[in-house]
């Protein structure tokens, strides 16, 4: 076990996941049942089941190289953090260099961050939990991963209508992560990619992202029965007013998945409207083209008319920042943070924005409430002075 490694499997029906082999290449029954699970019982993505896989992956190959079997490396996780977050390639990768630290810690620079070793974690309680549902694991590892907890240091907001006090399981083993901070492209930035732009489709790709929000997968799943651009759709057996785009679930054939579980509906702008009617003339323009239902297309490149790739999108983010100049390539979700810092400040309502994103949890849409150090200025500005209130000594 001490060579384990996440693994690809392609099933014959097309679908993909991420599993687990040990040193023999021979795939980890628990841990292939749980990604199992994620993937098709849970109808969770390829990249969940891959980040779970890579977390799993790093916790048996710590249990080998350690002397411990992993029901024993439930019981000695606060080593295992430690190991985490010290451990660098030659203790912690597949191809570990003989001789190199096993044991490791405080005294050494950091190789993971908090937000790291908590995916990790992460996906270890999800593991063990499972393999304890299906009887592969004794039920005693249970109380070692979670403790029992009251719910006062929840927002009122999310506790019970009530007023009684409730319970809720909480993760023993948690690292303290440093405030999240958008990493928002900025308005300067989004048109500086927009005049770097060579055709009408990879405008419109910007855009939906930078002004709809759409992840780069989502992009690249989108079906032309999905836009609806007409203000009265009824004709097609959509009641949504005015121009719009459905985000739909689904396998398609390039590998795009929409991460939300749940079909949402995005309204789009004028700017979005435009950029669709005159991506369309070019997309006339080539034949093979015609006979594919998904919106973006090879246009430009072999094969044509071949569903475009999710990665091809950061090959176009990184060439339009190269070509307009900018220090640093602005990455898909960079575009995607933007559309939803730009919503809150214009005063969107959480609920508003977890709904445009597809967010699962409004928490995840949090983030974007943070105002920036401008409209904190502003904000007290516009507090009216004393000596302007009716009756106020001057």
């Amino acid at each position: 076990m001490g060579r384990v490694r996440a693994f690809l499997v392609r099933l014959p029906s097309g679908a993909r996941y991420w599993t687990v082999l040990d040193e023999d290449l021979v795939v980890v029954g628990e841990a292939d049942v749980f990604l199992r699970h994620v993937r098709f019982g849970r109808d969770g993505s390829e990249l969940t089941t891959k980040s779970y896989a890579g977390g799993i992956a790093l916790f048996l190959r710590w249990c080998a190289r350690t002397g411990r079997h992993w029901h024993a490396g439930v019981e000695h996780l606060g080593l295992f953090i430690i190991w985490l977050q010290h451990a660098g390639a030659q203790a912690s990768g597949v191809d570990a260099v003989p001789g190199g630290e096993v044991v490791v810690g405080p005294g050494r620079e950091p190789v993971r961050g908090a937000r790291r070793v908590n995916a990790v974690l992460c996906a270890v309680r999800g593991f063990v939990t499972h393999s304890v549902t299906v009887g592969l694991a004794p039920a005693g590892l249970v109380p070692l991963l979670y403790e029992v907890a009251d719910d006062r240091d929840l927002p009122e907001s999310a506790r019970g209508e009530d007023d009684r006090m409730t319970w809720r399981m909480r993760a023993r083993h948690r690292l303290r992560e440093p405030e999240t901070v958008v990493d928002r492209a900025s308005d300067e930035e989004i048109v500086a990619l927009l005049r770097a732009c060579r055709s009408a489709r990879d405008w419109l790709i910007v855009l939906l992202m930078a002004r709809a929000g759409l992840r780069r997968g989502e992009v690249c799943g989108l079906r032309r029965g999905d836009v609806h651009l007409l203000p009265d759709s009824r004709l097609l057996g959509c009641k949504v007013a005015r121009a719009h785009l459905h985000v739909v679930r689904r396998e398609n054939p390039n590998g795009a998945w929409a991460k939300s579980r749940r079909e949402r509906v995005v309204p789009l702008d004028f700017l979005v409207v435009q950029a669709f009617d005159v991506y369309e003339f070019e997309r006339m323009e080539v034949p093979q083209a015609a006979d594919n239902d998904l919106v973006f297309v090879n246009l430009f490149r072999e094969p044509l008319g071949a569903p475009m790739r999710p990665d091809a999108i950061n090959e176009l983010m990184a060439a339009c920042s190269r070509r307009a100049g900018l220090d640093q390539p602005v990455r898909p979700h960079q575009l995607r943070h933007a559309f939803g810092s730009n919503v809150a400040d214009a005063g969107g309502r959480l609920d508003e924005i977890a709904e445009l994103l597809g967010h699962a949890a409004v928490s995840s849409s949090q983030v974007y409430l943070h105002p920036d150090p401008g409209r904190l200025r502003e904000a007290v500005e516009r507090v009216p002075s004393p000596r302007v209130q009716p009756g106020a000594l001057r």
